[in-house]
This record gives C-alpha cells, structure tokens and sequence, in this order.
C-alpha cells in the first residue's frame, strides 16, 4: 500500500515510552494546575484540599487508571516489534481523550470554586502521573531483557 510509507513506524519500546511520557506529562500539569489555583487559599486550606486530590487519585490508580494502563500494556505486548508510534494508545482511547479534554475545558468555565475543581485535577492528574510508572516499569523490563541477550 502506498500510503504504508508514511507510516511513523518505531521499535515497540518506543510505543511504553510514549505511554509513559504522555501520563507523566499531562498528569504534572493537571497537578500544577491545581496546585495554582491553591495557592490564593493558604498553606493550610490549601494541604487540605490537595490531600483530598492525592487519596482520591490513589482511589482512582487502583480502581481505574492502573487497570487501564495494564490493559494497554497487553494491546502493546501484541502488537509486531515495529509499529505506527500512535498505536501508543488505541483509536478509541483518542476520543476518550478528547471527550476528558473538553470536560476539562468545560468544568474551568463553570461557576466552581476552582480550589473544589484543585480535587478533581490533583486526583486525575495523580493517578495518571502514577499509572506512567506502570509504562515505565514494563519498559525497563523489556530493555533489561534485551541487554540480557546481547550480553
């Protein structure tokens, strides 16, 4: 097919790699952007409601985000040694992207107190930054393996 050659195919570990970046990155961001919008409320609300954010985001790794990454996990596993770098994610995890992005636009818009929104961010955007660790734990497994066979 003609349009194969345009295809951006990497070595599978890259695909772990993208996985991880990708919820490191924006789970530090939704983490910094809630932590923003406590510092108005004071050291001590602000400890408060950010202890809120990092149970919840506990909650949300074990019975959520950590399955979701492990599942991923075994959809990369089965894919061939090269693949297209976007299969990082499945198609249909894009659009659950993009529906959690206009969520995320929706719910800053609306009349909340942003320090009850700095719950809902630092929770999410914990167990994200906490479930790359899944992605960077099977990529180090697969490089040890193979630096295990070449040594």
């Amino acid at each position: 097919m003609m349009l194969s050659r345009f295809k951006p195919a990497v070595p599978k570990c890259w695909l772990f790699f993208a996985c991880g970046l990708t919820w490191s990155v924006v789970g530090g961001l939704m983490c910094t952007r809630a932590m923003g919008w406590l510092i108005p409320e004071g050291v001590e609300r602000s400890a408060k409601f950010e202890l809120a954010g990092l149970v919840m985001a506990v909650v949300a790794l074990r019975f959520g985000f950590g399955a979701i990454a492990r599942k991923n996990i075994v959809r990369l596993r089965r894919l061939p040694e090269r693949g297209c770098f976007f299969a990082f994610q499945a198609w249909r995890s894009y659009l659950i992207i993009m529906v959690m992005i206009g969520m995320g636009v929706t719910l800053r818009h609306l009349p909340i107190p942003k320090s009850a929104l700095s719950i809902v961010y630092t929770a999410i955007g914990g167990a994200l930054f906490m479930g790359s660790f899944h992605y960077y734990g099977h990529l180090f497994r697969l490089m040890r393996a193979v630096f295990n066979r070449r040594g």
